[in-house]
């Protein structure tokens, strides 16, 4: 697997991304070139074009609202983990503090950086994006969704 870095950290799923929403995606305008080119028939065509814009829709937020939920506790509560076995401290006080974004931005941290970068995102404020700029030792996250 490519070692993992700020400009390479997205995930792609090909069925989903390179299938599923491809067939959709064509079937969709399909539907609506028939749905143009055939004006005995253009409201069974917008009908269809619209259950396919319907399911497309339904099924990335679906997919994306189940897997980014799980995803998010569990970045949240290794975060925890992970800032609790380096500094005998809890996170949650300093949590409330940080965004999930902030967060989700620590977890590419390497042990030794966790803690200052931690203080020093709440005493600074900085983004999620400046944050991983901060990193010197990006630690991969190879099970993201």
């Amino acid at each position: 697997m490519k070692k993992q870095d700020l400009n390479h950290h997205t995930q792609w799923y090909v069925p989903h991304h390179f299938i599923f929403y491809p067939v959709a995606l064509g079937a969709i305008l399909f539907s609506a070139n028939r749905a143009l080119n055939y004006p005995d028939q253009q409201l069974e065509w917008f009908a269809i074009t619209g259950l396919f814009l319907m399911l497309s829709w339904l099924s990335f937020m679906t997919r994306q609202h189940y897997a980014l939920t799980n995803q998010n506790r569990t970045v949240r509560l290794e975060l925890r983990l992970r800032y609790y076995i380096l500094t005998q401290q809890r996170l949650e006080p300093i949590e409330q503090q940080l965004s999930f974004g902030q967060l989700a931005a620590l977890r590419f941290a390497s042990d030794d950086e966790l803690p200052a970068l931690v203080q020093r995102a709440v005493a600074e404020q900085l983004s999620s994006i400046e944050i991983k700029k901060s990193i010197k030792n990006w630690e991969g996250d190879y099970m993201r969704v």
